[in-house]
């Protein structure tokens, strides 16, 4: 059986287990919708955690950074990972303690200002729309391949389906989806991994099986010597021009250092991941779940250096100095999307993969008169972006990083049932996420915006009825934004991370910690930390992205880590300003002591 058919297959069965479990869990009231009534266990809770935090990003692109990037790709896993840490050291039990329903709710109260909770909204609505753009991008790529329709088809049939669970159950559907979800995505994560580990190793644990040597059958599959994984890796990769994969990377210290960290802080300041802790029924439960989702999360992101390590040698093997006629079925399928391109450049027929971009400018293919694809003497897609000159690169291939996790099983010839559970992981990834942050947009709108502040009388049926509609609509602009991607998957969600860290990072712990924060200095904090943020990450990615190099960033600190100065801007503004103006109401530092001893519940 194909793999097209294969798809629809495991697609269809986990998308109909999905819909499935939204009609179970249809919400019928507002505790329902914004919190599942607070009755989710630990355990499901930390799956249903690990689900919505491991979104397109962790599970498509994250491996593809690390094959690409090296040793540089390790600052998504420490950041991602470390932020673990700290959401449930610093934050889960505390803001459990508080017991309300979203992370602008806290701030209004915390802050006793509704001016205070409008910023927070719209900070919340503009992290989760730059964050839900990478997801529904990750979407359109897996139905592309998969289904064999158009990225912004694909786009469209993902926006239908999350628009159903996540409008119908809220909360309480969403979270019994992300369970089911996340036994898709971790199946799907690890079975290929563990195939492609005893394949070239012998070790049936992909963990291990990267820094192994490389087993008898992994040295007639390579057609090499024997020798561990990672050095014969190292040398490949110096043989075409590449720098060593595990030697020193490309970016300096300080800026692996502040991606690193903006990460780390961005992902216990995410207002959809915060909102999970609460629901679960006791403060140990928050924190007992975040434990679990650590746990969870911890089997993909150990899996994750050995799989992009598998993908980066078989890329290597496949592709270079191979006559474009004869180069492997996956390197064609893959060209249908778009996401991988190829251009004679030297006029030999033969792939050559070297170091440095193969076009000048974003891959574009030339089209017939009647508006088909053109195709070249090799039977290439004609690519109609000029190509970089010989003597700046000889590299003619141009790869999308996002495609190496989807494209692994293809490349090392597993079954085409795996590949096609790689696909329905992919789209369980990006589905779960996305559901969670559409949920978090709905409730700024209904509760925090329509209920608290403009019409305070709506009554709890109207409630409901606006936080569908303001799910339905968070959806269409996050189709939008999947169709008009600002930049790779992972990338675009590293710069939702930046957001976070800026914004409700300081906030909320100020706010838990230090009972003299005010609501001018939380109000100011906010403002300044996000508004520079924005503008560096708006300014080098498209005003000047001619300009976006070490040269010219501050301190050469890259738009992906400037989120970490954009924090202690935030910190630093929300500190003085809360120095110079009255000190919170007397019944505000009682709830922050209150906060800050959770015994009681």
């Amino acid at each position: 059986m194909g793999i097209l058919a294969w798809t629809w297959i495991i697609v269809g069965l986990s998308f109909s287990l999905y819909i499935s479990i939204a009609i179970w869990a249809k919400a019928k009231t507002t505790g329902d919708f914004y919190v599942a009534e607070r009755r989710v266990p630990p355990v499901l809770n930390g799956m249903a955690t690990g689900a919505d935090w491991m979104s397109a990003a962790s599970f498509i692109s994250m491996a593809g950074l690390i094959s690409f990037m090296g040793r540089d790709g390790a600052m998504y896993l420490m950041g991602w990972t470390g932020g673990y840490v700290l959401l449930a050291m610093l934050l889960a039990p505390y803001l459990r303690k508080y017991g309300k329903f979203t992370v602008p709710m806290f701030v209004g109260e915390r802050y006793y200002s509704n001016a205070a909770r409008v910023v927070a909204v719209l900070c919340a609505i503009f992290v989760s729309f730059t964050y839900v753009a990478g997801q529904m991008r990750g979407v359109g790529i897996v139905f592309s391949r998969f289904l064999e329709v158009s990225i912004n088809t694909g786009v469209i049939i993902g926006m239908a389906i999350v628009f159903f669970y996540a409008v119908l159950g809220g909360m309480k559907g969403i979270t019994y989806t992300q369970v089911a979800q996340y036994c898709v995505l971790i199946v799907a994560y690890m079975l290929p991994a563990i195939f492609i580990s005893i394949m070239l190793t012998g070790n049936p644990i992909p963990q291990l099986g990267f820094g192994s040597s490389l087993s008898e059958g992994g040295q007639q599959l390579l057609g090499t010597t024997g020798g561990y994984l990672l050095d014969k890796l190292d040398l490949l990769q110096q043989d075409l021009g590449f720098k060593a994969y595990t030697g020193a990377g490309a970016k300096s210290t300080i800026d692996v250092f502040m991606i690193t960290f903006a990460l780390m802080v961005g992902t216990a300041g995410l207002p959809h991941i915060i909102i999970r802790f609460f629901t679960t029924p006791t403060i140990r439960g928050a924190r007992a779940s975040a434990g679990w989702a650590l746990f969870f999360i911890a089997l993909l992101y150990t899996t994750a250096p050995a799989v992009a390590s598998f993908a980066r040698f078989n890329l290597l093997l496949s592709v270079n100095n191979k006559a474009y006629e004869q180069a492997p079925q996956w390197i064609k399928n893959w060209s249908k999307t778009g996401l991988i391109a190829w251009k004679d450049k030297n006029g030999d027929g033969k792939i050559q993969y070297a170091p440095g971009n193969a076009f000048a400018g974003k891959i574009a293919f030339a089209k017939t008169p009647d508006g088909q694809m053109e195709i070249g003497p090799y039977g290439e897609q004609v690519v109609s972006t000029p190509q970089t000159p010989i003597e700046t690169s000889r590299n003619e291939l141009y790869v999308d990083q996002d495609i190496m996790v989807l494209a692994n099983p293809e490349i090392a010839r597993l079954p085409n049932w795996v590949v096609a559970l790689v696909a329905a992981g992919g789209l369980a990834a990006a589905l779960s996420t996305a559901a969670g942050l559409l949920l978090v947009i709905a409730a700024a709108l209904s509760h925090d915006l329509i209920k608290s502040i403009l019409a305070p009388s709506t009554s709890e049926k109207m409630e409901l009825v606006y936080a569908r509609i303001g799910a339905g609509l968070a959806v269409l602009v996050a189709g939008y934004f999947g169709i008009h991607p600002p930049g790779f998957v992972a990338q675009v969600v590293a710069f939702a991370f930046g957001l976070a860290a800026s914004s409700f990072f300081p906030l909320i712990i100020m706010g838990i910690f230090w009972k003299r924060a005010t609501k001018e200095g939380a109000i100011a904090g906010m403002i300044c930390g996000i508004l520079f943020t924005a503008i560096y990450i708006i300014y080098f990615k498209f005003i000047n992205p001619e300009l976006n190099n070490a040269a010219h960033w501050l301190w050469g600190i890259s738009p992906e880590g400037i989120g970490t100065i954009g924090m202690l801007i935030n910190f630093i503004v929300m500190f003085v300003v809360s120095k110079i103006t009255k000190e919170p109401p007397q019944e505000v530092q009682r709830m922050v002591e209150s906060l800050r001893y959770p015994r009681t519940i």
